[in-house]
């Protein structure tokens, strides 16, 4: 479901990490020092950074401050810590971190800050305009547009829509949409299926070829069809 960078040289918390998250859907990357984390980030992209303060090579506030200032990447961080002094936190938010975790920590709150993290981001993107081939869609203006044709949906269609074009080309999974759409009071079980119905009739049945894939057993995904048939 989402892609997490953990820097951490400590092997018994990352292991740890890992058989927590892994089974849940995460993909994770791990790096044992700072600047083969810094190499990573750079050149890959992840949903959420974990990353330790005490780090050999480079510690964490210079490499957050490397991804801010340099690379002037936006990814989410969460700093894990054995400091827990004011001290600490303020360096911490000063070199750009997100959000601070004191070590010992649960990895049931972890989890709970890492996905605040990434809808806090997603939500920093809403405003922004999303193209997908000829399918743009402009959030400020509330507006859709395909082949210079404009689309008009309700407004629960509208964040569907825009969950799956922020995520495309990935598939996201029908758990997801509902979540971020509705949070935990889903309307009914159908209630997805008959919004999907109503987008698709809006993005898709007016034009020779749907850009809102079906995948099976997983989700769905919006493509640009000219991509497709070029690969």
């Amino acid at each position: 479901m989402y892609k997490i960078l953990v820097i951490e040289d400590n092997p018994d918390i990352v292991a740890n990490i890992y058989a927590f998250f892994e089974p849940k859907g995460f993909e994770l990357d791990n790096a044992h020092n700072g600047y083969s984390g810094l190499t990573l980030a750079s050149n890959n992209r992840y949903d959420v950074i974990l990353l330790d303060v005490m780090l050999p090579g480079m510690d964490g506030t210079q490499l957050c401050k490397k991804l801010r200032e340099e690379l002037h990447d936006k990814t989410p961080v969460l700093m894990l810590t054995a400091r827990d002094t004011i001290l600490d936190k303020v360096a911490g938010f000063d070199s750009g971190a997100d959000d601070y975790l004191v070590k010992p920590f649960s990895l049931v709150e972890l989890e709970c800050r890492i996905k605040a993290l990434i809808r806090r981001h997603e939500d920093d993107h809403f405003a922004h305009s999303i193209a997908v081939g000829a399918l743009s869609l402009n959030n400020s203006e509330h507006t859709i547009m395909r082949e210079g044709q404009s689309l008009k949906l309700t407004p629960t269609g509208f964040k569907i829509l825009h969950i799956l074009m922020s995520a495309a080309p990935r598939v996201v999974s029908k758990t997801e949409i509902e979540e971020k759409v509705w949070g935990l009071d889903v309307p009914s079980s159908d209630a997805l299926r008959t919004h999907m119905h109503s987008v698709r009739a809006q993005v898709d049945k007016p034009f020779d070829t749907p850009m809102i894939v079906t995948v099976p057993g997983v989700g769905y995904q919006v493509v640009d069809p000219n991509k497709s048939a070029s690969a």
